[in-house]
């Protein structure tokens, strides 16, 4: 059996596409693959957040717990998604829950290599800071769709 060249299958994950090469070589230094049954939980709400997962495949639910209500799915997420920026901004702590619904494979990239390089290579962080940003505003325009859909569900 083959084993997977770590940078040229990160290369393949939507987050990498507009890195160079280099760039890629130089993240994979601090990546791995995991992988994740049915069921299970990549985090927990409240924990370290000392991982960036890009998902490779499965889907992911996002819960949160709601005092007196139990838990609640926010959002369902697929391959191409990245999961826990908190690992590169402090306090670096969950604040969901991520829960497969699927087996999931996720590129586990560990938060302290990540941070330590973004912060000796400025270009470098710079590009991370620049792309997690972009993932930012997507997932709250989301969010933000979601909340019109709740308003407009009462108010019919």
């Amino acid at each position: 059996m083959e084993t997977e060249n770590l940078a040229r299958a990160l290369a393949e994950h939507p987050f990498c596409k507009d890195m160079r090469p280099d760039d890629i070589e130089f993240l994979s230094g601090c990546a791995k693959n995991a992988r994740f049954a049915e069921g299970e939980f990549l985090a927990r709400e409240g924990d370290a957040a000392d991982t960036l997962l890009l998902l490779r495949k499965g889907n992911v639910a996002l819960e949160v717990h709601v005092p007196g209500r139990g838990d609640r799915q926010l959002e369902t997420v697929g391959p191409g998604e990245v999961l826990g920026w908190s690992a590169l901004f402090p306090p670096h702590t969950w604040h969901l829950d991520l829960r497969a619904l699927t087996p999931c494979l996720v590129f586990a990239i560990d938060g302290v290599c990540l941070r330590k390089k973004v912060e000796g290579d400025h270009s470098f962080g710079y590009l991370v800071t620049r792309l997690l940003l972009m993932r930012v505003h997507a997932r709250l325009e989301r969010a933000r769709l979601a909340q019109l859909d709740l308003l407009a569900a009462e108010n019919s």
